[in-house]
């Protein structure tokens, strides 16, 4: 008999009005637009803004008029009645702007890579430690992706068996217009770091696994002599601890004809069959991302996950802050992947540049 999958029910609001309230502060990444709006669609009420770069607390105010426009960081740390404190800061000021907000008695909601060197990762342990707060990390490629999500939903339904590997591709378009710091390892904390974060995160979401080693890593500045502090390509092999594996591969050479920022794509293989997630495109077709690909024993499906799962970490995140739980992430999980990230990133072999 053919099995049947099915997807959770869509997550809805699980605040009222002013139940509870966040601040923005550090707006230098644009993540920062999808951490509120997460935010806000799961019931949250936002408050105020601060940024010392006053164009970009515009463009936030025009996208959110709601947000009063603070003076200071500061002010926002004193105001009792911010719960939560939401930053896309540069990478490298995240780590202890989250310890500051942590030690104000408030949570912290970091965009990726919320930490860059070790130093930081063990201050913001003892700072955890210390306040008993909550240093939440936005691994978008898997919280705030469609397809990430329902393939998460098949595998607790045992689509798969046993997941013993995540192999993971996350290729960006570089652009044009970034900024100094985006340029300069020591504030973006290396490819690795950066957008490698978010593999590493799934790599242990998707295999339960709870620690790793790095076998093997490489960075690497192929094509961009012009700005040499940028790290172009990197990957790594990852050992965890539950016996699985995983390997990631990151870079910035997308080319002008792809229709999305970068052709991200995961490979779950599990022992009872595989996953493939197309999540931002299915090139060649009009499928569109949010593709999920499953072969099992029955048969192959293809589900387009659009509309379909929504996001329901966000949610989660806001009543962990109110109970005092870790239904979204924990905490021993957030930090794991930005250490394995970490690792990877300063044990990493240089191949070119």
């Amino acid at each position: 008999m053919t099995r049947t999958y099915a997807f959770d029910p869509l997550p809805q609001p699980v605040v009222e009005p002013g139940e509870f309230t966040f601040a923005a502060v550090g707006l230098d990444h644009g993540h920062i637009y999808g951490m509120t709006e997460g935010l806000l669609g799961a019931g949250a009420t936002l408050s105020q803004v601060f940024d010392p770069d006053p164009a970009k607390v515009a463009a936030f105010v025009e996208r959110f008029p709601q947000a009063q426009v603070a003076a200071s960081e500061q002010e926002v740390l004193d105001d009792p009645d911010v719960r939560l404190v939401a930053s896309a800061s540069i990478a490298s000021d995240r780590a202890q702007l989250g310890i500051r907000v942590l030690d104000a008695g408030k949570d912290f909601f970091a965009d990726k890579p919320a930490i860059t060197t070790l130093d930081d990762l063990e201050a913001a342990r003892a700072a955890v430690e210390r306040s008993r707060g909550i240093f939440a990390v936005y691994y978008a490629e898997r919280l705030q992706s469609e397809a990430a999500i329902l393939a998460g939903q098949l595998i607790d339904q045992g689509a798969i068996g046993t997941v013993v590997q995540v192999a993971s591709f996350g290729p960006h378009r570089i652009g044009t217009g970034r900024p100094d710091w985006f340029y300069d390892p020591a504030q973006y904390g290396g490819i690795l770091c950066d957008i490698g974060s978010h593999n590493f995160e799934q790599m242990l979401h998707y295999t339960g696994a709870t620690d790793g080693e790095i076998v093997s890593s490489t960075v690497a500045n192929y094509a961009h002599g012009e700005t040499p502090g940028l790290q172009d390509f990197g990957d790594a092999h990852v050992v965890l601890d539950n016996g699985a594996t995983g390997y990631v591969r990151v870079d910035w050479f997308t080319p002008d004809g792809l229709d999305a920022f970068g052709d991200g794509r995961t490979l779950l293989l599990g022992t009872e069959g595989y996953i493939e997630l197309r999540k931002y495109t299915d090139i060649t077709t009009g499928n569109g991302g949010n593709q999920v690909l499953l072969v099992d024993g029955d048969g192959q499906f293809r589900f387009d996950a659009t509309g379909k799962t929504g996001y329901p970490y966000f949610g989660q995140l806001i009543r962990d802050c109110l109970d005092r739980t870790e239904t979204a992430m924990t905490q021993a999980h957030a930090f794991k992947a930005a250490e394995l990230s970490i690792v990877a990133q300063q044990n990493a072999r240089v191949l070119a540049g």
